[in-house]
């Protein structure tokens, strides 16, 4: 492989465009490498200048169908996660949205919103293997930095890349070389800003097929204009927080100091949020990871019975204790939820019906552990919480399920247990590595508990939002 050197400091203020192209290309310069060598813009030099490239595909999941089947474009699609009117759309085209469908809407809500929708069943593997080709004309244009999501990337900005200017031009090169590399109904939404935060928010403010730049001399004027669920992190529950806190408007957010907004979160967060406001960049710490992992499943109504629920708990259990290895974790809970269909005659009961217009009774649990990762313990943790079910309505049956495991430690803090060499623990340790090895290879389905049987297909794997999931 060709190996080139790293100019000495100062020089690389000389670099041109091809020269960092070629750096990158053969050399497998990182951009922080390049960052080290980069020269501080000094005083003089004021020309506005961004750091964060953020790429935000449009109604994806129903793009790429729309790419995939020409006779669904320029019609409303509705993406879903199987045929039933009980369940919820996970993507709308622009068609349908403009009829008032979007994510999360009741499927029999959206046919009465738009008589003429058509119903898709999400195809998971469709949207991963047309997501690494995004990736791939993105990576043609600039390095991408960080998949957030499988229809979010975030791109550094590095050199001669971050004049306004010149980063504008380099954004609708990536929206073009998307549309001309993958497919025309791929659209995307682009955010230009200091950090990779504002970068997001940018992508956000214009769609579809949006470009939207907002460099630091622009943020007092245009920030106080957003609403606060604008800002990523900031959902329902959080708006009425910060509500019941006397804030309610960006305005009053912008107001605080870095104490107050620490305060007002009550974690290291608020502070950082208050530095991304005002255009500051900086990575995030190496100790961050996620705090719990999860899948929950809404049952076909063949699967509504208590044993084949039991069943797709343990494969939803099986799929996050592989993420958890994966991402060499360890868990010191685990909680189950279930969901029970009762009687129609119930259903004006108040809180009865559940986000997917089913008459229901909720049940959740959770039980602490000694921090674990293997199959063994969670099953036997999980047969616990089961058997803790109450005992139903007459008539009333599960039809939904979730399972997560919580307060999520890092292999490097985990704790060690002074009879890990006496229980089995470093046996069953390799004997999962060997089982997720063959099942990452092979399918999900190679290896696993005997009563996951009736579930392979009852369960199949969904889309997560904030990952790209594996293909089992």
């Amino acid at each position: 492989m060709l190996q080139r050197s790293i100019p000495d400091d100062g020089a690389i203020a000389e670099l041109t465009d091809e020269q960092i192209d070629e750096w990158r290309s053969h050399a497998h310069v990182s951009s922080s490498a390049l960052r080290e060598k980069e020269p501080q813009r000094t005083a003089e030099d004021s020309a506005p200048a961004v750091n964060w490239l953020f790429v935000d595909l449009n109604s994806y999941f129903a793009s790429c169908e729309q790419q995939k089947r020409p006779e669904l474009r320029n019609r409303p699609v509705a993406v879903v996660p199987m045929m039933a009117d009980t369940t919820c759309c996970i993507a709308a085209s622009y068609e349908a949205k403009a009829y008032g469908v979007k994510t999360g809407t009741i499927v029999g809500d959206a046919k009465r919103l738009c008589p003429d929708l058509i119903l898709v069943e999400g195809r998971h593997e469709l949207y991963t293997q047309i997501h690494r080709e995004v990736v791939e004309a993105v990576e043609s244009c600039v390095p991408v930095t960080a998949v957030a999501s499988i229809d979010e990337m975030a791109c550094r900005l590095i050199g001669r890349e971050r004049p306004l200017l010149t980063a504008m031009e380099l954004a609708r090169k990536v929206k073009r070389t998307i549309r001309e590399q993958v497919g025309d109904m791929l659209r995307s939404s682009v955010g230009l800003a200091p950090n990779r935060f504002l970068a997001k928010i940018a992508s956000n403010m214009e769609k579809p097929d949006g470009l939207v730049a907002l460099p630091v001399d622009v943020l007092p004027t245009a920030l106080p204009l957003l609403a606060l669920r604008d800002l990523p992190g900031i959902g329902t529950r959080t708006e009425k927080r910060l509500n019941a806190r006397g804030i309610h408007t960006m305005q009053q957010l912008l107001a605080l100091n870095c104490e107050q907004m620490g305060q007002l979160w009550g974690s290291v967060w608020g502070e950082r949020l208050w530095h991304w406001l005002r255009g500051q960049d900086f990575d995030l710490s190496d100790n961050e990871h996620a705090k719990s992992i999860g899948h929950q499943h809404v049952l076909a109504p063949e699967m509504r019975t208590p044993e084949r629920a039991w069943a797709v708990a343990l494969k939803l259990l099986h799929k996050a204790a592989l993420r958890l290895r994966e991402a060499d974790l360890w868990a010191a809970s685990i909680g189950l939820a279930v969901g029970f269909a009762v009687p129609r005659a119930q259903q004006e009961i108040p809180n009865s019906v559940s986000s997917y217009g089913v008459p229901r009774r909720g049940w959740h649990s959770e039980i602490k552990l000694t921090e674990c990762q293997d199959n063994q313990t969670l099953i036997t943790a999980l047969r616990k919480l089961w058997q803790q079910q109450p005992g139903g309505e007459q008539n009333a049956y599960p039809y939904f399920v979730g399972v997560h495991l919580g307060g999520l430690v890092p292999d490097k803090l985990h704790s060690l247990s002074l009879f890990d060499s006496m229980d089995g623990s470093e046996k069953r340790a390799r004997l999962y590595e060997a089982m997720d090895a063959l099942n990452r290879k092979y399918g999900m389905q190679t290896l696993a508990p005997a009563t996951m049987l009736t579930a392979y297909k009852a369960a199949p794997t969904r889309i997560a939002f904030h990952s790209v999931p594996d293909l089992f």
